[in-house]
């Protein structure tokens, strides 16, 4: 249930309850978000405050905007076990716009930087490498 009269943002409760409703499994990888008419109409609250709750699941990454379809649970990338060699570093920053359209990144997935011992640089998308050393 929202509280208008709550300390926090109308905007953040929706995406705590549509956050929630994700990490349960309620909504599952793949299905279709309510529309944001139908949320709005749900939970007595315009459609702008909708707009900002999705927005804030956007940049946690845990949805993605389709248009004209709709907006939809993202579907968890499989993972890529990545070793470490003795001597690399790893840094993490957000991605260039070219990396974004490169890796097809969400809105706030952020890329891993594997600096190697010569100094080479190589990019990972951090929603689908696990790092590990040997």
């Amino acid at each position: 249930m929202i509280d208008p009269s709550a300390d926090r943002a109308v905007f953040r409760q929706l995406a705590d309850i549509l956050r929630s409703q994700i990490e349960t499994g309620e909504l599952a990888p793949g299905d279709p978000l309510p529309s944001e008419l139908r949320l709005a109409q749900e939970f007595s609250i315009s459609r702008t405050t909708v707009r900002q709750a999705i927005a804030q699941l956007r940049t946690e990454g845990l949805v993605s905007v389709e248009r004209p379809r709709g907006t939809f649970v993202r579907v968890p990338e499989e993972i890529e076990l990545i070793t470490l060699a003795r001597g690399e570093r790893v840094s993490a920053r957000m991605p260039t716009d070219a990396e974004r359209r490169s890796f097809r990144l969400g809105d706030g997935v952020p890329v891993f930087v594997v600096i190697a011992t010569d100094g080479a640089k190589k990019v990972h998308p951090a929603d689908r490498v696990q790092l590990t050393r040997p």
